[in-house]
């Protein structure tokens, strides 16, 4: 194995909250030892980028109630094609040789998955994004 795809495996955090199975289908597989880690890694960065997203939209988001807010970042994920290739390339760009070529066999079914982690992480950070608007404003 090359230098790169071992320094992209040791940079994951370890997210084994789930078990690995033989019984498993090859998307849930991949999903679970490639998406989740790469996802938890790049969640910081995936806020930052959410709030930019919300700063060019004229920040409408903050007038938002909580339930608008999911919608809004449901919409920016699956609707928004430019941010929704963004976010896929900051995942992507984390893949090993090997695991790329096993996600083009099947990039429309680990997409799908790989928005649903990405809208999740940023939803479970909602208050994160609130606090850091407030806290500017405070500023």
């Amino acid at each position: 194995m090359n230098t790169r795809n071992l320094d992209l495996k040791r940079i994951r955090p370890d997210f084994m909250t789930t078990s690995i199975n033989d019984g498993m289908s090859s998307d849930e597989r991949f999903q679970n030892l490639v998406l989740r880690p790469i996802i938890k890694l790049q969640s910081d960065l995936f806020i930052e980028v959410f709030k930019n997203y919300i700063v060019k939209h004229k920040n409408v988001f903050y007038d938002l109630s909580v339930e608008k807010r999911i919608d809004y970042i449901g919409n920016a994920i699956h609707k928004d094609m430019k941010f929704r290739n963004g976010i896929k390339g900051m995942v992507i760009g984390l893949f090993t040789l090997e695991e790329y070529k096993l996600y083009i066999n099947n990039s429309s079914a680990l997409n799908k998955r790989m928005m649903t982690i990405v809208k999740e992480s940023i939803i479970d950070n909602v208050q994160v994004i609130t606090d850091s608007k407030n806290l500017a404003r405070a500023v």
